[in-house]
């Protein structure tokens, strides 16, 4: 494997203390803030920022990059994230129907017209769906073993920062579920399930 030493960048995630710089023959590697990868902004403070999303199809590219590639993504959206995706989803199904604002149609009736649900809707379905397969694996699967893992030591001062299980647990009394509800797989799939209508 090569490497190039002039576009070689790395990051810091979480730095608590200076750490010192990294070199590859001699030469220093440029220490970065955030970075794209896969169309996202990865960000140093764990954030993800910065997306745009761009689509020439009714919604199709919005509901993709939230049921399908970056259903693992999602799982620590914070409002600010939801809002912009919401904003984004309904301008592409605007420009879909031929409507504009200023046209003065509310977002439900133009929901309705598309026979499309809401995004965070189905983000918050693929997330448990995601949660529900996990939690019918066996034990040993590094998946379950990640999400019952609790890590030794204390959390920072301040407000703690939200964990993916603080989500997980926050969606299934939205939709009124358990933990236990989640090894019966056809149950767990009516609990969750909130798709188009």
């Amino acid at each position: 494997m090569k490497v190039s030493r002039s576009k070689t960048e790395y990051m810091c995630v979480n730095e608590r203390e200076g750490s010192g710089t990294v070199r590859l023959q001699g030469e220093e590697v440029k220490k970065v803030q955030e970075f794209k990868y896969l169309g996202s902004t990865v960000q140093s403070n764990v954030e993800c920022g910065k997306e745009e999303y761009i689509s020439e199809n009714q919604g199709e590219g919005v509901q993709d990059s939230g049921e399908t590639g970056h259903a693992v993504w999602f799982r620590d959206t914070g409002k600010r994230q939801e809002s912009e995706l919401e904003v984004a989803e309904l301008k592409m199904l605007r420009f879909s129907l031929g409507v504009t604002r200023l046209d003065g149609i509310r977002n439900e009736y133009i929901r309705g017209t598309a026979h499309v649900g809401r995004l965070d809707d189905k983000v918050r379905e693929a997330r448990l769906r995601w949660f529900g397969h996990v939690q019918r694996r066996e034990r040993e699967y590094i998946g379950r073993i990640m999400l019952d893992m609790e890590l030794p030591g204390r959390r920072q001062r301040g407000r703690p920062k939200r964990r993916y299980m603080d989500g997980i647990n926050e969606e299934m009394k939205l939709v009124g579920a358990s933990v236990e509800d989640a090894e019966d797989r056809d149950r767990w799939r009516e609990m969750i399930r909130c798709g188009d209508p």
